[in-house]
């Protein structure tokens, strides 16, 4: 198993949506920080094991800014075996890292999560595709096999299907493991454009050709904050001061990740420097978080509306769905 394969984290059933029970390993702060005792114990999930795409929360929590906000943040990596969803919906956690599809699948199945926040405004999934296939776009790939976990058919699977034709017989199992899709060079290949196309490299000594999904239109909101509806009505102080801290980590992750990699490191002994600084530079170079550090975190209705509406016209939701309840903006700070 690969403890960066983020593609497999998000697809194996979509970070909201996993199976199992067990808990990842938690990290603390590594900078002095106030009392304990006048701190307000905070607790949240992501949705993989630690690694560049989560920086944010490990630098505000390694530099002190969760305590400055009067947080005891604990963070629990997710993984195999963790289910987010069992744990956010039974409160067994504060909040949990998501992406707006997840939020809207919960929506649809009767589950009360709201999401607060989104630091992802491109998403990184992609297909990866061998460099002298003659593959450069989502149309050159219909009737190639594809290599597609479960998840791919709560995400972006019926948009490909919709829009560019694809059908169910090009799917081929993915289960974390490049090995297949490397010995198969008519192949593609689901992926993160900031850890799949490093992996590809490192097994190769060649880059893949990469199409990314939010050049053809499929972009949902991803590394999103989600909570409990219940905990909004009963604490929203908890849950501004929660917002306000992590995109004070985000802003200061993307000035010097230092801090935050160093706890990565420390919460998940497999992830290494050079994993570190390419998905790093990825987020920064793409401007994956968005162009201005001043938006981070932020999200609009018509964005909400356009991802809704879009999934709507290739099936994965009904038009009735009231997908407003499904985030606020309320925690974010006035643009």
């Amino acid at each position: 198993m690969q403890a960066h394969s983020l593609s497999r984290r998000r697809m194996l059933g979509l970070s909201l949506l996993t199976i199992g029970w067990p808990f990842g390993k938690t990290v603390t702060p590594t900078q002095p920080t106030p009392d304990l005792g006048s701190r307000q114990s905070v607790s949240f999930v992501t949705s993989w094991y630690a690694q560049a795409e989560h920086g944010g929360f490990y630098q505000a929590q390694a530099t002190g800014i969760y305590a400055q906000q009067g947080l005891d943040v604990t963070i629990q990596m997710g993984g195999t075996g963790v289910n987010i969803l069992q744990l956010l919906a039974g409160h067994g956690v504060d909040f949990a890292m998501g992406s707006s599809l997840d939020a809207l699948n919960a929506l649809a199945a009767g589950i009360p999560l709201v999401t607060v926040a989104a630091f992802f405004q491109k998403d990184p999934q992609c297909l990866l595709v061998h460099p002298d296939a003659g593959i450069q776009t989502l149309a050159d790939l219909q009737g190639h096999p594809i290599y597609v976990s479960p998840g791919a058919n709560l995400s972006f699977w019926p948009f490909l299907q919709s829009r560019y034709g694809f059908s169910d017989d090009q799917k081929r199992p993915y289960a974390g493991s490049l090995a297949p899709f490397l010995l198969d060079h008519s192949a593609a290949q689901q992926g993160y454009i900031t850890a799949e196309t490093f992996r590809f490299h490192q097994q190769t000594g060649f880059d893949p050709g990469v199409i990314w999904l939010a050049d053809y239109g499929y972009n949902p909101y991803v590394t999103t904050i989600e909570t409990h509806r219940d905990l909004i009505q009963q604490d929203p102080d908890k849950v501004r001061r929660f917002v306000q801290a992590s995109i004070q980590g985000w802003q200061s992750y993307l000035q010097d990740p230092a801090p935050a990699h160093r706890l990565i490191k420390q919460a998940n002994p497999q992830m290494n420097d050079e994993l570190l600084a390419y998905g790093y530079a990825q987020l920064v170079e793409r401007q994956i978080t968005g162009a201005d550090p001043g938006q981070m975190g932020q999200m609009t209705h018509q964005r909400w509306q356009n991802l809704y509406e879009t999934m709507v016209e290739v099936g994965m939701f009904s038009p009735g769905l009231s997908y407003r309840e499904a985030y606020t903006l309320d925690f974010l700070p006035a643009t």
